[in-house]
């Protein structure tokens, strides 16, 4: 095992946020708005949301253009915060929580999971994969939880040492989902996860993410415009004008 997390107040978090029993809600909205405050008037982009997402659920959000898909996914990654309304993770509401608090919920609990990928263009494969783990142990020496993850990507070990330009989109995506998981979070947050991929490689990137719900018992939730990438999920909600229908 690489280092350890530091500071009592981030061991006193990792404590608490264990996981709950099935049948809890792992994120729960309650009566939550989100106005984004704008010169030309304010915008609504969640209208009093209520929302219960429970241990292993596999959620797609879909929706037009607009409706708040991005800010619902952004508030359960703690990237945002309600204009009003209650919004709990593991049990904690996100608003009595400190900054560093916070950081430590997004490093340790949450993964994230882009349509554009977002890997580090100057570092490798698996320095990608390594970075989010000397955040949280500050070791650089740890690879062994790197290769793992890399390998049940079924990446091919010599693509470990290339840059992202040097990889396909679905390799580049392949990376990004074991970046992801390094820190072995419970909630895996993707938007758009197979937008830049052709149909082929985004079923087998589908088919990933549908094992890691399955097997490993992730919590994922999924933002798609496409139908067929949402029939891999447990449950749709559908977002309109801010407002799930």
């Amino acid at each position: 095992m690489c280092g350890s997390d530091r500071g009592d107040r981030l061991v006193f978090l990792e404590k608490e946020m264990s996981t709950s029993p099935d049948g809890e809600a792992i994120i729960q909205f309650q009566d939550v708005t989100k106005i984004y405050p704008l010169p030309g008037g304010d915008v609504v982009a969640l209208d009093h949301v209520s929302l219960d997402i429970f241990y292993g659920d596999f959620i797609a959000i879909m929706g037009p253009s607009g409706s708040g898909k991005s800010t619902l996914l952004n508030l359960m990654g703690c990237l945002d915060t309600p204009t009003s309304g209650r919004l709990f993770i593991k049990g904690r509401d996100v608003s009595s929580m400190s900054d560093e608090e916070l950081t430590g919920l997004r490093r340790d609990h949450i993964g994230f999971i882009f349509q554009q990928f977002n890997l580090i263009p100057l570092l490798s494969a698996l320095e990608n994969v390594q970075y989010p783990l000397i955040l949280k142990t500050g070791e650089r020496t740890c690879t062994a939880r790197c290769v793992e993850v890399l390998k049940s990507m079924d990446l091919e070990e010599p693509l470990y040492s290339h840059k992202p330009s040097e990889l396909s989109g679905g390799q580049q995506q392949r990376v990004a989902i074991a970046r992801s998981l390094v820190n072995d979070p419970e909630i895996l947050l993707a938007d758009e996860p197979t937008g830049n991929l052709d149909t082929k490689t985004g079923s087998s990137i589908m088919a990933l993410l549908k094992d890691l719900n399955e097997q490993e018992k992730k919590t994922i939730i999924m933002v798609t415009h496409d139908p067929n990438v949402a029939r891999f999920a447990h449950r749709t909600i559908r977002i309109v004008d801010g407002k799930i229908i």
